[in-house]
């Protein structure tokens, strides 16, 4: 669903602006980006973007979460969290599946929680010497 170019094309469908802070938790059903700040967490997202300049301090439940800011809670994704750039998150996070790009600050514990009976077979080369 995401990803750095993904991310620019989906349909961001409620903005949090650089300069503007609010105070709550923010429920959405589409997708979220925040560029300012949220003293509250975000909850049920179907995705969540933490721009350069966005901060959230809260626990973010959603479906995808990408993060190049700073995140100061927990972080429950349905199928993908990714950290890039110079992203800052402290507390745990949850998801099937977790990017996380070189210069990120992470503190906190990782569950890798999802589909834990997919079998990946490895093709082993046999040496005929």
């Amino acid at each position: 669903m995401f990803g750095k170019k993904a991310a620019q094309d989906e349909m961001v469908e409620t903005i949090i602006s650089d300069g503007t802070e609010v105070r709550g938790t923010i429920t959405t059903k589409g997708l979220l980006r925040v560029d300012g700040v949220i003293d509250g967490g975000v909850s049920q997202a179907d995705g969540v973007i933490v721009g350069e300049t966005g901060k959230i301090k809260g626990d973010i439940k959603a479906k995808t979460v990408v993060v190049a800011g700073k995140v100061t809670g927990n972080i429950s994704a349905a199928t993908l969290i990714e950290m890039h750039g110079n992203a800052q998150v402290y507390g745990d996070v949850r998801a099937p599946s977790l990017s996380i790009a070189q210069g990120v600050v992470f503190e906190g514990n990782c569950t890798m929680a999802g589909d834990h009976n997919r079998v990946i077979e490895l093709e082993v080369p046999q040496n005929n010497a």
